[in-house]
C-alpha cells in the first residue's frame, strides 16, 4: 500500500513507521546522509503558493471566495492535491486552503521537533502571510485531527467549526507486527513539549534514508486515485518518491503519542466549547477474526466509542456514518463537501447544527 498513514487506505490500522524500522525492516541496511533541498527545474510546479517562513517555505493553495474559509488538514502520507475533489466543490460557497505539510511535496522541511503545536504554528504563520482572515472552518482527516483538535485548542479565537474526517483518537488501536497493537498514547514518554518555532537549525535539517525511489513510471499507483484527474495522478507518483516526507512523518509520529497520552489522562469532553463540529466516521472498520490479537468485534466496538467520543468534544456537534473507506476526500467527497458546508452555514447563521 501506499499510505504513510496511522490507518491504512484499506481502512486497517496500519503499523508506525519507527516501530516497522525495527520489526519488519531489520534485515535492511540503509546509508543515512544528510541531504540538500534545491528543488530541480523539472519538479511540477506549485498549484498553490510558496510562504516564506523565515528559512523554510511552505506551500499553500488557496481558491474560491467566501467566510468563514476552510483549511485542511491532510492525514500522513498525504498531500494538498489529494483534495482536489473537495476542493472544486467548497471553492463553489467559500474560500478553502489546503497545503502541505513541511517536508511534503513542495514545502521545505520545517524545524523541529515537529510536535502538533510546531504544525499548528507553522499553519497560522502561513495563513497570516496570505492574509486569509479566520476564524476558520478546519477540516481534519486522520491524523489531521489531532492537529486540527490542537489547533483549535492552542488558538480558540482562529477557528470558527470543525470537521473531522474518520479521525484517529487517543487510544485507537493501530498494528505495530504480526498480530500485535498498540493503543495511541499508550508509547509516550512523558516528555515536555518543546515550545514551537520558525528558525531553522543545523540539527533541524532531515537525515534520511537513501532508497532510490523506482522511477516514477515504474511505481504502482493506488487504484483508489484513479478518480484524480490525470495531472494529480502523476503528482501522487511525484510526491510519494521523494525522500524527505519520511523524516518529517517520523518525527511527528514521535510525539503526537505525548498528545493522546495527554488527552488520554484528561477529560476531554466539551474542550472544543460549542463551535460547531461534524465527526464523519466511516460506517465499517474492515477488521477480520483472527488478524489481530484481540478479537475483530472488539476492535470495531472501540472504534465506534473512540468516533462517537469526537462528537463529545463539543456541545454543539453531530456524527455522521458514512459508507465509505478511511479516505473520503476520495472515495466520498460529496458526503465530506455536505458536512464542510453544513458546520458553514452554522457559523454563518450562529445556529446549531
Amino acid at each position: 500500500m501506499n499510505s504513510r498513514d496511522m490507518v491504512r487506505r484499506d481502512g486497517m490500522p496500519r503499523m508506525p513507521k519507527r516501530v516497522c524500522a525495527i520489526i519488519l525492516c531489520a534485515g535492511l541496511v540503509f546509508t543515512e546522509t544528510t541531504v540538500s533541498y534545491t528543488y530541480s527545474p523539472s519538479e511540477p510546479k506549485p498549484p498553490g503558493r510558496l510562504v516564506d517562513l523565515g528559512g523554510h517555505r511552505l506551500h499553500v493553495n488557496c481558491t474560491g471566495k467566501g467566510s468563514p474559509a476552510v483549511v485542511v488538514e491532510s492525514g500522513l502520507g498525504d498531500f494538498s492535491f489529494d483534495w482536489i475533489l473537495v476542493q472544486d466543490r467548497v471553492s463553489g460557497f467559500t474560500r478553502i486552503c489546503t497545503y502541505d505539510r513541511a517536508g511534503y511535496a513542495w514545502s521545505d522541511p520545517g524545524p523541529k521537533p515537529r510536535t502538533l503545536s510546531q504544525l499548528n504554528l507553522e499553519l497560522r504563520d502561513a495563513l497570516s502571510k496570505l492574509r486569509e482572515r479566520g476564524p476558520f472552518v478546519l477540516v481534519g482527516h486522520s491524523y489531521g485531527g489531532p492537529v486540527v483538535r490542537n489547533f483549535a485548542t492552542t488558538y480558540p479565537h482562529e477557528v470558527a467549526g470543525i470537521v473531522l474526517v474518520d479521525a484517529s483518537f487517543e487510544g485507537q488501536r493501530v498494528g505495530i507486527g504480526g498480530k500485535a497493537m498498540m493503543r495511541l498514547g499508550d508509547g509516550a514518554r512523558g516528555r515536555s513539549i518543546p515550545p514551537p518555532h520558525e528558525d531553522m537549525k543545523e540539527s533541524d535539517r532531515p537525515v534520511v534514508q537513501t532508497k532510490t525511489p523506482l522511477p516514477q513510471a515504474q511505481q504502482p499507483l493506488d487504484p483508489m486515485y484513479k478518480v484524480l484527474p490525470p495531472a494529480g495522478q502523476k503528482l501522487q507518483l511525484w510526491a510519494q518518491s521523494l525522500p524527505e516526507i519520511e523524516d518529517a512523518e517520523n518525527s511527528q509520529r514521535e510525539w503526537s503519542g505525548e498528545y493522546f497520552a495527554k488527552w488520554l489522562a484528561t477529560p476531554q469532553t466539551g474542550t472544543l466549547g460549542a463551535i460547531p463540529l461534524i465527526v464523519l466516521t466511516r460506517a465499517e472498520g474492515g477488521y477480520s477474526e483472527g488478524d489481530y490479537d484481540i478479537p475483530a468485534a472488539q476492535l470495531e466496538q472501540e472504534r465506534k466509542e473512540g468516533q462517537a467520543k469526537l462528537a463529545l468534544l463539543s456541545a454543539n456537534s453531530r456524527q455522521v456514518i458514512v459508507h465509505s473507506g478511511h479516505n473520503m476526500d476520495l472515495e466520498a467527497p460529496d458526503d465530506v463537501t455536505a458536512a464542510i458546508r453544513e458546520v458553514f452555514e452554522a457559523v454563518r447563521h450562529r445556529g446549531k447544527l
